[in-house]
Parts: structure tokens; C-alpha cells; sequence
């Protein structure tokens, strides 16, 4: 019996790998045929004016949807309609201005008929997805897309491979085209303000202490006073600056202990002789986790925050428990 049970569980997961393997096979067939066509349809779509519209039937449908979704969140407006839609309505939303893309793994299906008559009546920019040369499909967009024949999984009929292949095809046309319009992780963020990605994504200015949070002391204040301040604002350090406000170096605990284990009365001696100069300073759109990196491999617990107009000009500090409160 236990060797029945052992067998049967090599029988499936044979049969999972056996599925995922051709769905490797799928893509590299996928990979190999990418042209000049995949970076017309890129062109194409960056010129866009308006929105892209993105139509499927069935399985193809569904991954219409979640292509619509990566483009939107990269900064492309897209929405996704269902092919059985269209001809009650939903053709509507689709102008002149947009750019279609039609999904279909054979391009022959009845519902596509009506949408592809209606793109070139309206003269709008039809891009097909689709497997069949000998397709309407195929012969009526204007840049075709051709998903390579693949072999599907489960008896050769259930769409497997082919739909694998389009979602790939259309993660490929949304990152290339994020890069062509130079989309990046700070224009991403405005697009994920929440959860996980959310808090890998926010910056300095996101995080920061400000204002009467800031521990500021002049380097010319005696040990006194700004030992004074250090022990009010509990970060761990100071940041020293000059009479027109400008940062001159920080003071942290660290300076501390080494100054007194050097001198025995300090009180009187002025900041500005122990403090670190050119100390570590971030930009206010630099990303949190790019921070945290850099304070673990210096080894420091503190920044200051500059914005673009001036570097010495602090305007916020970060303390890494601020940052690990987010990033855990």
C-alpha cells in the first residue's frame, strides 16, 4: 500500500513537471520569435495618445485583463473589455484615438468579427495577438503579433502554453515599453502607495523627521549645550551646522564616547572641533531601501536629508529604526 502511495505521487508530480516543461519549451519558441513587428507594436504604443484597449475571448480574456493592468501600472491608461461585450455595447468605449489589441489563440473566433470590422471602420490601430497565419485575425491588424504553434498540455487541448506565451508576450511589450517612456521606480510609486510594494517604494521624504524634530546645534555652542540637546531629541546624534544654517557635520553617541574616554572635562569645548565632517547625506527622492543598504554597509544609524537645491542644507533626518519599521 505505502508503495502504491509512493508511486501515485511520482505519477503527479511527473505529470506537473511534464506540464511545466512545455510551458518552458512554449516561451523559448516564444523568444526565439520576437522581430521587427514586436518593436513596431513598442513604437506604437508609446505614440499612443489615448488609451489601449485590450480584447480577448475565453482563457484569452483573462489574460487580456492582467496585460491591461501591467500597462496601466507602468504609466500606459489601459482598460480590458470582454470580446461578447462589444457587440452589446462596448464598442462604444473604444475611440478613434486608442490603440486595440485583440487576443486570440486561433483569430477565426465569431465574436473577433464584429470588433475588427468596427476597428477599420473607425480607423483604429488594431495590433493582434494571435497563433494563425490563416487567420482574420492575422490579416486584418496592422502589426502582428504571432504566437509561435505550441504544444498545449492535457491531451494537447486545454490552453495551457498558448496562454503562458501571451501573458509573456504582453509582460515583454509593457516593460519595453515602460523603458522606452523611461518610467521609473519613483513614477511606479505613485502608482503603488500602499503595502508591500508600497513601503519598498517610499523615499527619504516619505520617512523623515522634520522641523522641531531635526537635532540641530551651531558649531560654535559649547559641549554643554549640545550635549543638552543630544539627550532631549534621543536620536543619537546632532547635526551640526554654521550661523547661515548649513550643515558642517554630524556628532553622534559614538563621537561621544571616543571624545570622553580622550579628555576628561568637555563641557567647555566646542562641538565643531569633534564632529564628523562630510558626513553620509541622502537626497529626498532617494529610495528607503537604497538607504538602508548604504547605512549597513557604512555601518552608521543616521542621515541627513538634502533636497536638489542645496546639499548642506538639511531638511529632515532618517534614523534606521524609522526605516526597518517599514522595510521588516
Amino acid at each position: 500500500m505505502i508503495f502504491g502511495l509512493i508511486k501515485m505521487k511520482n505519477e503527479i508530480n511527473k505529470i506537473g513537471k511534464d506540464v511545466i516543461d512545455l510551458q518552458i519549451k512554449a516561451l523559448r519558441r516564444l523568444k526565439n520569435s520576437i522581430n521587427d513587428s514586436f518593436e513596431e507594436a513598442v513604437k506604437a504604443l508609446k505614440k499612443c495618445k489615448s488609451k489601449v484597449i485590450i480584447c480577448g475571448v475565453g482563457k484569452s480574456g483573462i489574460i487580456a485583463s492582467k496585460i491591461s493592468a501591467t500597462l496601466s501600472s507602468v504609466g500606459t491608461p489601459s482598460f480590458s473589455i470582454l470580446a461578447s461585450d462589444c457587440s452589446h455595447g462596448d464598442l462604444g468605449r473604444i475611440t478613434s484615438q486608442d490603440i486595440l489589441i485583440l487576443i486570440s489563440n486561433s483569430g477565426n473566433t465569431e465574436e473577433l468579427k464584429n470588433i475588427i470590422k468596427y476597428a477599420k471602420m473607425n480607423k483604429i490601430l488594431l495590433i493582434g495577438i494571435v497563433s494563425n497565419k490563416n487567420s482574420n485575425l492575422y490579416r486584418s491588424a496592422n502589426i502582428k503579433l504571432l504566437i509561435p504553434d505550441v504544444q498545449e498540455a492535457g491531451y494537447g487541448i486545454v490552453p495551457t502554453s498558448s496562454t503562458t506565451a501571451q501573458l509573456s508576450l504582453g509582460d515583454a511589450l509593457s516593460i519595453a515599453l515602460m523603458k522606452k517612456n523611461n518610467f521609473g521606480k519613483l513614477d511606479f510609486k505613485k502608482f503603488h502607495p500602499a503595502g508591500n510594494l508600497g513601503n519598498k517604494l517610499k523615499t527619504a521624504s516619505d520617512i523623515m523627521l522634520t522641523n522641531n524634530k531635526i537635532p540641530f546645534v551651531n558649531e560654535n555652542k559649547i559641549m554643554k549645550h549640545a550635549l543638552r540637546i543630544l539627550n532631549i531629541k534621543k536620536l543619537g546624534f546632532l547635526v551640526v551646522i554654521n550661523n547661515q544654517g548649513l550643515n558642517s557635520g554630524i556628532f553622534t553617541d559614538g563621537d561621544l564616547k571616543r571624545l570622553m574616554q580622550k579628555k576628561k572635562s568637555i563641557n567647555s569645548l566646542k562641538i565643531k572641533l569633534f564632529m564628523t565632517k562630510n558626513p553620509y547625506v541622502v537626497e529626498e527622492n532617494t529610495l528607503a531601501s537604497d538607504i538602508l543598504n548604504q547605512m549597513n554597509k557604512r555601518k552608521i544609524t543616521n542621515v541627513c536629508v538634502y533636497n536638489k537645491k542645496n546639499k548642506r542644507k538639511t531638511i529632515g533626518v532618517i534614523h534606521i529604526h524609522n526605516l526597518l519599521n517599514i522595510l521588516k
